[in-house]
């Protein structure tokens, strides 16, 4: 008996290792391939070879080491954009088919990520005897993922939706694995700090841009708007929105070690902000940290008292970045309209939601709403778009999904103690559900992954900090 139990281990041991060698070996070829492929000029043959190669390898660790791989996922989400092959106007029916957005390195670390996280709940539930417990916010992020799913039937391009639909599938998978790994304290630590880590890349890659004189930049209307690692402003504001909410909430309760890193964040990333000139990112991150500051420390409305009047003195081209909202403006096929005023949003939603007759129920399809309007573009609301794409189901399901997200943050937040870290995560997702949700209000974000995977990430943290309390779980000393 003794010598099966120690040569199975030895035999785990060796197929890793061979595993690991032949992910390797992929890694190497997808690098050659890369490095000829450049001379080429054709960015899908420089990028692909190196992102095949890297999937193999992350799916490997996968099968390995499950916890680490979902360390890297975390670590490495808010910077795979720089290899985006859709382009940058995310949804343009000119720019981004099906195959475009198939092919984005993001779109398959996510389709590898679907299948991991599968096999590790079916392992998980197995091993609970034919149970997965999970929170009610769990339960609404289906019952949307389902809404998605349903409106394939009526939609126009069901392949175009499919895509869609898997990917707020893998939101659902996400915080389904988060949720059975942050019951545990240490494990929580470890999922916040890939997170937090996350921001490295994205600031030191705008810090590093500004300081060649060349930051990465897009121009919209007559606004110079920084991208970060992303394709978009408005999905790098809304990143750093949520992170800075979160991060400004846990902040106290962090050790000083972590305190050195963590606060030249939040003054990088707070500037960052400022310079996306992303009106919702912005608008959504005061409401958050509102939340913060009543929650937890008054001295945070202080500060942020203090920064909107520096932003409006240092940043003049704020005040006029909000001063368009009401202005007229033009918009041309697949391009966003000049500053997104309040007038265009007015317009076009009144435009958009005639099209919801069509199948009242179900919906015309995910991401079908761009390819059935002359301005080829999502609805600039979530409320809108999921009446329009889900139909009355898919509406009522995201509904459900937003209450249960505000519901979690409340609940941890009654359930933690008045100080320590599970009090900081505690109160930093529900100023982060409040932002998401006023955000939703005038955004396309119901299937923005990279904003998703890190809110619900979050809201993982607060669920565990639900559990420990209801389960009596003992804190250590912070």
């Amino acid at each position: 008996m003794s010598a099966t139990t120690t040569a199975t281990p030895a035999r785990s041991d060796i197929a890793a290792k061979a595993l690991s060698l032949a992910a390797a070996a992929l890694a190497a070829v997808g690098a050659t391939l890369t490095g000829l492929a450049v001379g080429g000029g054709s960015k899908l043959l420089v990028v692909m070879p190196l992102a095949i190669g890297v999937s193999v390898l992350l799916g490997v660790i996968a099968l390995t080491r499950f916890g680490a791989y979902v360390f890297l996922m975390l670590l490495m989400r808010s910077s795979v954009d720089l290899a985006k092959l859709s382009g940058p106007a995310a949804g343009s029916t000119a720019e981004n088919g099906t195959a475009a957005r198939g092919a984005d390195p993001s779109s398959i670390l996510a389709a590898i990520f679907l299948i991991a996280a599968a096999m590790w709940l079916a392992a998980q539930y197995r091993a609970g005897g034919g149970k997965l417990p999970g929170s009610p916010l769990r339960r609404a992020l289906c019952v949307f993922a389902l809404g998605g799913v349903l409106s394939i039937a009526g939609s126009g391009q069901p392949a175009v939706s499919a895509v869609e639909s898997l990917r707020i599938i893998s939101v659902v998978a996400m915080f389904a694995v988060l949720e059975q790994m942050m019951r545990d304290r240490e494990a929580t630590l470890r999922v916040l700090l890939a997170v937090f880590l996350s921001l490295a890349a994205p600031l030191l890659y705008t810090a590093g841009g500004f300081l060649l004189g060349m930051p990465p930049a897009e121009s919209k209307g007559s606004f110079i708007r920084i991208t970060g690692t992303f394709s978009q402003s408005n999905t790098f504001g809304r990143y750093l929105m949520v992170m800075l909410v979160f991060s400004v909430a846990v902040y106290p309760h962090l050790s000083r070690r972590a305190k050195t890193f963590l606060g030249p964040a939040i003054v990088l990333s707070s500037v960052f902000l400022l310079l996306t000139y992303t009106r919702t990112a912005l608008l959504g991150t005061v409401l958050g940290l509102i939340v913060v500051g009543v929650l937890q420390s008054k001295r945070v409305l202080i500060g942020l008292a203090v920064i909107a009047i520096a932003a409006l003195i240092f940043v003049p081209q704020l005040a006029s970045r909000f001063s368009v909202l009401t202005s007229t403006e033009t918009v041309s096929a697949g391009r966003a309209p000049s500053g997104n005023s309040l007038e265009w949003r007015l317009s076009y939603w009144s435009k958009v939601l005639p099209l919801a007759n069509q199948n009242p129920v179900t919906g015309i399809g995910l991401n079908q709403t761009q390819y059935q309007t002359s301005k080829a573009k999502q609805p600039h609301s979530d409320f809108v778009r999921a009446y329009v794409e889900t139909g009355l189901l898919g509406l009522a399901a995201y509904l459900v999904m937003l209450g249960s997200l505000l519901a979690t943050g409340w609940r941890a937040v009654r359930a933690s103690p008045e100080t320590g870290l599970d009090r900081g995560i505690a109160v930093g997702f529900l100023g982060c559900a409040t932002a998401f949700v006023a955000v939703s209000v005038a955004a396309n974000v119901m299937s923005n992954v990279v904003t998703l995977w890190y809110l619900v990430a979050f809201g993982a943290a607060a669920v565990g900090v639900t559990y420990r309390s209801e389960h009596s779980v003992v804190r250590p000393a912070t």
